[in-house]
């Protein structure tokens, strides 16, 4: 037999048992994932001391990463493994190859962490500012429900005196009442007495007509600053329209 034969047998043939070619290439992948795990541990950035466990971490994922290559190289269809029997120096290959998957898929997999950080980061900010947002309107509305409304416009005396309350405010400024004397303004006006009585009240909460002391010391009505001047602009109005 040649030893093409030879060596094709031996490639080709099964064995039931783990031979010393699969033993070795199993001893390459845990090694060089322990030093490529090393390797990883001093090119790791780190912020703070260094911890007991990433001595253990690293070494581990290491020998995780370096067990995927022959998945990996099968994937790509590379006879490397099976070019190792054959070609012992291969094996250096192997290893080197192993070296670099393990130290190259550190950074691999940190960029697709931090890729997946920002990520995370963008929609954790999202959601805050969504939140924020929610909430300031919230306030507004809840302002905007509390806001006082706007005062109804107080319309002028002018617009409530009736023309009774024209002829009490008349008897007022021609002549001095005293208080509680309602008989002589009824009299003057021919005005009922609770009527009298009812819009003198009125007019005094208006501002129109006030209670005054004399030197005898009785209080008396008389007609306001303000009571003066409407009842001056309603008579004018009315000499205006006769005149007219």
């Amino acid at each position: 037999m040649s030893a093409e034969l030879q060596t094709a047998f031996q490639v080709t043939t099964p064995s039931g048992a783990l031979d010393t070619h699969m033993l070795l290439i199993l001893v390459i992948m845990v090694v060089t994932g322990i030093l490529g795990g090393a390797a990883n541990y001093f090119l790791a950035d780190r912020e703070g001391a260094p911890s007991r466990r990433d001595w253990l971490k690293y070494p581990v994922l290491g020998v995780v990463v370096a067990l995927t290559v022959p998945l990996f190289l099968n994937m790509i269809s590379s006879t490397l493994l099976e070019a190792a029997r054959t070609k012992p120096v291969d094996f250096f290959a192997f290893a080197g190859f192993c070296l670099i998957y393990v130290i190259a898929s550190r950074r691999l997999i940190e960029n697709v962490a931090q890729r997946l950080g920002a990520q995370f980061d963008q929609i954790k900010r999202e959601l805050g500012h969504l939140k924020q947002q929610k909430k300031d309107e919230l306030i507004a509305q809840a302002v905007k429900a509390e806001a006082p409304k706007p005062a109804e416009p107080t319309p002028e005396p002018r617009e409530v005196l009736s023309y009774n309350d024209v002829e009490i405010l008349r008897a007022l400024a021609e002549e001095s009442f005293v208080y509680g004397n309602l008989a002589a303004i009824c009299e003057r006006t021919g005005l009922a007495r609770d009527f009298v009585s009812q819009r003198l009240t009125v007019m005094k909460a208006m501002g129109v007509i006030e209670t005054r002391i004399n030197d005898k010391n009785l209080m008396y009505w008389g007609v306001s600053g303000r009571g003066k001047n409407l009842l001056g602009d309603i008579l004018s109005v009315h000499e205006d329209k006769k005149t007219a």
